[in-house]
C-alpha cells in the first residue's frame, strides 16, 4: 500500500498539505470530501508531536470564560458536539466534579458553569448540577473530605487524540486522498514566483519525488515557522510555544469514572485529573519553551507542581513512585502581546505568503474541523481553489458505527474495525495474548497497526496506535522486544531492524516518559 501511495503522490493535486497533525489531517478530510484532489505528507508519524500529547479533552474551555473569550468557547462547544456525533467510538461525554471547600465557591463557580451550559445550548453533554458532601464522596471515593462542603458537576468530552488523528488519516484515504507518513517536504517548486508544488523525500528509501499542486498548505503545527522560512528566510516568526506536561497514575487515584477539576492554581491555571484508558491523567503545566522539538521533555519542578496541586484534593495522596508515565508536548501559540504563554489566545491564525503558501497556526484539537473549513474557505476566497461547500459537519470519521450505539469494551477505539482485530485474535493464539501483563493491548493490534494503520516504527505502535507508552512506560519497555519481533515479521525487516527499534524505543521511554 505504501509503495502504491508513493507512486500516486507523483501526480498533480488541487491541494497539498504538509503536516499530519490534527489540523493537517482535518484539512485533508475537508478537502477530499469537497472533491478536491488531495495529498498530505507528514515528515514523521501522524500526530507524533503536539497532537498526541493533549489532556485528552474535547471541551469548550471553561477557563476561557474568565478571560472573556466567549466566541472561542461558543465555537468549541459546537465543535465538541460535532466530534461526538461523527466519532462516537473515539469521543465520549465525561462528568467533571469541581469540589468546594468554601461555601462561597458553590455559587461562584456554579454561575460560571451554568453560563457554560447556556452557551452549549442543544450541544450539551449533560446539565450542571450541585452535589452535597455525601453525594460528592460517593461520586469520588478518594476525594479529600476535610472542610468539603459539596461540589458542582458539569460535563465535557474526552477522546483519544492519537487514535482520532489516525482515524482522520484513514477517513481522508476513504474519500480518495493520498496520505503518507515519513515523507518530508525538502523544498518548494515555484513557477513565476508562485509555489506550485514541493519536492518531497521518502524517509525509508531516500527517494525524492515531485508533487505538483494548485495550493500548498503549511499545517506543520509547532514547526510552521521552519516551513515559512523555507519559503522566505527573512519572514518573522509567527509562533510562541509553551510546554504542557502531564503525569499518569493508576485508576485507583480517582476510583471512579468522574474527573476532578481544580478551578484555580497559584499561577492562575486550571488542573484536571481525568480517568482515561484505564489510568488517570493529571495535567497540565504551561511553561514557555525556548526551542521547538519533537520531544520537549519535562522539568522535575513540573512533576512536583502537578502533585502539589492535586494532592490537597485526594484523601490518599500520590507519590513519585505512583507515577506510571510522564508525557509533554508543545503548544503552538500565535504570538501576542502577553509575556505569559498561558495568556496567549488559543484561536487560530491563517495567512498567505506572496508566493501563495497558506499557513495555519494556533488553535486546539476541539476546533480542528472548523480550522480546516476556514483554511479551505480562505483558499477559495483568494482564488486558489474553485468554490466547493464544506461537508465535514456530517462526515462520519473512519470506524464510526453507521447506526446504533458505538462498540463497547476494550476495542471501542477501533470502532467498526474491531471485528478485524477479533478475527486476528481468533486466527492465532499468539495474537490473542496481551503484549504485557500490565497492559490490555494484544498482539493482534500490532499486526493490525502494521497492515492497516501505516505503522512503520516500534514507537508508532507502542505510543500512538496503542497508548502503551503513555499509560505505563515501564510496561511498554518490557513489551518492546516481542512487539518489535512481530513487526519485523510483518514488515519483512531483519532482526537487526528489530534490535535497533527496541534500543531507540527504550532510550525514548527512559529519557522522556519515566520520572527520574
Amino acid at each position: 500500500m505504501r509503495t502504491r501511495d508513493l507512486e500516486l503522490l507523483q501526480q498533480s493535486f488541487d491541494v497539498l498539505i504538509i503536516g499530519g497533525g490534527a489540523t493537517g489531517l482535518g484539512i485533508a478530510v475537508d478537502a477530499a470530501t469537497r472533491g478536491y484532489r488531495t495529498a498530505l505528507v507528514e515528515a514523521g508519524d501522524f500526530a507524533q508531536a503536539t497532537s498526541s500529547r493533549a489532556t485528552k479533552l474535547v471541551h469548550g474551555g471553561v477557563r476561557y470564560l474568565a478571560s472573556g473569550q466567549i466566541h472561542l468557547v461558543y465555537e468549541a462547544l459546537h465543535e465538541r458536539a460535532v466530534m461526538l456525533r461523527n466519532a462516537p467510538h473515539l469521543v465520549q461525554a465525561l462528568p467533571f466534579v469541581l469540589p468546594a471547600y468554601k461555601w462561597i465557591d458553590l455559587p461562584f463557580y456554579g454561575i460560571g458553569l451554568k453560563i457554560y451550559d447556556l452557551l452549549s445550548g442543544q450541544s450539551t453533554m449533560g446539565p450542571t448540577s450541585f452535589l452535597n458532601r455525601k453525594e460528592t464522596i460517593q461520586r469520588l471515593p478518594n476525594i479529600a473530605t476535610k472542610n468539603l462542603c459539596g461540589s458542582i458537576v458539569y460535563h465535557d468530552g474526552q477522546f483519544d487524540d492519537a487514535r482520532l488523528a489516525l482515524a482522520l488519516a484513514r477517513t481522508a484515504q476513504d474519500h480518495g486522498a493520498v496520505v503518507l507518513n515519513y515523507v518530508r517536504s525538502r523544498s518548494f517548486i515555484k513557477t513565476g514566483g508562485k509555489i506550485t508544488g514541493a519536492i518531497v523525500q521518502d524517509f525509508e528509501t531516500g527517494t525524492e519525488l515531485i508533487v505538483h499542486a494548485k495550493t500548498v498548505i503549511n499545517a506543520t503545527g509547532i514547526f510552521v515557522d521552519d516551513l515559512r522560512s523555507q519559503d522566505d528566510p527573512s519572514i518573522p516568526r509567527l509562533l510562541s510555544v509553551s510546554r504542557g506536561t502531564h503525569i499518569v497514575v493508576a485508576a485507583a487515584v480517582l476510583a471512579g469514572e468522574t474527573a476532578i477539576m481544580v478551578p484555580k492554581t497559584p499561577d492562575g491555571r486550571v488542573i484536571f485529573a481525568i480517568p482515561w484508558s484505564g489510568r488517570v491523567v493529571i495535567g497540565t503545566t504551561d511553561l514557555a519553551a525556548t526551542t521547538v522539538e519533537m520531544e520537549p521533555g519535562h522539568q522535575e519542578s513540573e512533576i512536583e507542581y502537578l502533585m502539589e496541586t492535586i494532592n490537597p484534593y485526594l484523601a490518599t495522596p500520590i507519590h513519585r513512585r505512583d507515577i506510571l508515565s510522564v508525557f509533554s508536548g508543545l503548544r503552538p501559540l500565535v504570538t501576542g502581546k502577553s509575556s505569559k504563554t498561558s495568556k496567549l489566545s488559543r484561536e487560530h491564525h491563517i495567512d498567505s505568503s506572496p508566493t501563495g503558501l497558506i499557513t495555519v497556526a494556533g488553535g486546539k484539537w476541539t476546533t480542528y474541523r472548523r480550522m480546516a473549513e476556514d483554511v479551505l474557505n480562505f483558499a477559495i476566497k483568494g482564488g486558489m481553489l474553485p468554490g466547493k461547500p464544506c461537508q465535514t459537519d456530517a462526515v462520519k470519521i473512519h470506524g464510526a458505527p453507521t447506526s446504533g450505539a458505538p462498540i463497547a469494551g476494550p476495542l471501542f477505539r477501533y470502532g467498526t474495525d474491531a471485528a478485524e482485530i477479533e478475527r486476528l485474535q481468533q486466527s492465532d493464539p499468539q495474537f490473542a495474548a496481551t503484549i504485557d501483563a500490565a497492559l490490555s493491548f494484544t498482539f493482534a493490534e500490532v499486526v493490525f497497526a502494521v497492515r492497516h494503520e501505516m505503522a512503520r516504527t516500534l514507537e508508532d505502535v507502542l505510543s500512538r496506535r496503542m497508548r502503551a507508552l503513555l499509560v505505563d512506560a515501564k510496561a511498554a519497555e518490557r513489551a518492546a522486544p516481542a512487539v518489535a519481533r512481530l513487526m519485523a515479521k510483518e514488515l519483512s525487516a531483519s532482526p537487526d531492524w528489530a534490535q535497533e527499534q527496541v534500543a531507540a524505543f527504550q532510550t525514548l521511554a527512559s529519557t522522556f516518559y519515566l520520572p527520574k
